[in-house]
């Protein structure tokens, strides 16, 4: 697959050091409409360093961040939501205090104020609210406070959350950290069903090799600030270079 035919997303010759660790070192990455990449790696490798790079909660050192023809890097968080970049967090980014329900009313309410929704004007708040409690299967705690759902829930409000916003392009930072070995699959299976009929474009942080393997056609391995492999997925699992610094010896490097 040529990865550079129809780049939505274009990363040049980003650097960015922490003192004297260099956490993104020379990255080079075209992102192409509508695909699904997956980023992995150890802790430090630099994959939540690109993710904060992308949008703006960390300015890159030197590069180019193109997203739709247009410089993004060193723009602001919020200037780049305005872009269509939207994101979820490893730690769910939700108002604690507040109902399912509610949570989606201020992300649906701000949808609104930004024109998401210019095409679907017969569709009023509670309906957008009511479709997306029903595409992650939310209606039954659509009224509990959000501090005192699973984590697994929370993960899907978060995640529910951004894409209600209709972004261009959705970053995840592991969306099934923490969330029960039994209940990991059912949520991803949400969130891509979610994904592919909105057709947006997603790249995802992600530890577990199962979901890597079951849910994204690319594969970008990074290891000290670097990209050791960048292809198919099947093919990055498979790189020796992947194994050595990234999978190990475990059952997950035979994927």
């Amino acid at each position: 697959m040529n990865y550079s035919a129809t780049p939505i997303l274009k990363v040049r010759s980003v650097f960015k050091k922490f003192g004297a660790i260099t956490a993104a070192r020379d990255l080079n990455i075209s992102v192409e409409a509508e695909s699904i990449t997956g980023l992995i790696g150890s802790n430090g490798a630099g994959k939540t360093t690109l993710l904060n790079m992308i949008t703006g909660y960390l300015k890159p050192d030197s590069g180019n961040i193109i997203f739709h023809n247009q410089e993004i890097a060193g723009k602001s968080p919020k200037n780049i939501t305005e872009h269509g970049i939207y994101r979820s967090f490893q730690i769910p980014q939700v108002f604690d205090n507040m109902s399912v329900d509610e949570n989606l009313r201020i992300s649906v309410s701000i949808a609104l104020d930004k024109g998401a929704y210019k095409d679907d004007l017969g569709k009023t708040p509670e309906i957008l609210v009511t479709e997306t409690l029903n595409q992650f299967q939310l209606l039954d705690c659509r009224k509990q406070i959000a501090c005192n759902l699973p984590e697994g829930t929370r993960k899907l409000l978060d995640i529910a959350m951004a894409l209600i916003m209709k972004p261009k392009l959705l970053l995840l930072d592991e969306p099934t950290s923490g969330v029960a070995a039994e209940e990991k699959f059912l949520i991803m299976d949400m969130v891509m069903s979610a994904i592919k009929s909105e057709k947006t474009t997603v790249m995802f942080v992600e530890h577990d090799m199962e979901i890597v393997a079951k849910y994204t056609s690319r594969t970008i391995a990074f290891f000290n600030g670097e990209i050791i492999a960048d292809g198919k997925t099947e093919k990055v699992l498979r790189d020796s270079s992947v194994k050595k610094n990234i999978l190990g010896n475990d059952e997950q490097s035979k994927i």
